[in-house]
């Protein structure tokens, strides 16, 4: 079979690097824009009346790494192994990713319709393949079992902005923009209280560094700068 992109994210993330670890977890905003053959307004006809949907992606930045029957999730530290299908790894045979948005609204541009989605953990560019509605009485299952997940949820980390960084961050992305670093994404296995971190987010390049518990932000400039 052979899948062709219906659409394409446009998110405030360039790099890998500070995406949430999982959807749902920030307030990130993006918008999906349909590919031309794949741009009616009758295919998303009826999705408004839906609160999520469900994202079927590629993790297109890992689509020429090979993949490995077992992986080492960052959240176990980077030293155990577990197979690769009872994790979210990038680096799977069809590199495809599945996640769960809120849908904020549809809005039908001369273009096409465009989907604007809140909780997006995808890069900028990321092809997407499928969508598909969140249905609760079917894809709710609050007894579920988290595994190993389960054991290796951090404790929030506490903000520190004595340089009042935040104050060149737009406003409507400070909220989102503090509770990605409030789950701190570094990889598990680095805790250098010294080192310097840069993630790139919404146009601006934000440096950190963690210590004690603590995201102390070092500084928050335009990449234009």
């Amino acid at each position: 079979m052979e899948l062709q992109p219906i659409a394409y994210i446009h998110s405030d993330f360039p790099d890998k690097f500070g995406i949430p670890r999982q959807s749902g977890l920030a307030e990130t905003v993006s918008e999906i824009r349909f590919e031309p053959a794949y741009a009616s307004a009758e295919a998303v006809r009826g999705l408004e009346e839906f609160s999520h949907i469900w994202l079927i992606w590629q993790f297109s930045a890992n689509a020429d790494k090979a993949w490995h029957p077992t992986v080492r999730p960052p959240v176990l530290g980077g030293n155990e192994r577990v197979g690769v299908f009872a994790t979210r790894s990038p680096f799977r045979p069809n590199h495809l990713g599945l996640s769960c948005v809120r849908l904020r609204s549809v809005e039908l541009r001369p273009e096409g319709p465009v989907l604007t989605v809140v909780g997006a953990d995808l890069m900028d560019g990321t092809p997407i393949y499928d969508i598909k509605p969140y249905i609760p009485y079917a894809d709710s299952h609050p007894e579920a079992l988290a595994g190993f997940t389960a054991r290796s949820r951090k404790k929030p980390l506490q903000v520190v902005d004595k340089k009042e960084c935040m104050l060149t961050v737009p406003e409507e992305k400070r909220a989102a923009l503090l509770e990605i670093l409030t789950q701190d994404p570094r990889p598990s296995y680095q805790d250098d209280p010294k080192r310097i971190y840069g993630m790139r987010y919404a146009g601006l390049e934000i440096r950190f560094r963690v210590a004690d518990g603590e995201i102390i932000l070092v500084s928050a400039a335009s990449e234009e700068a």
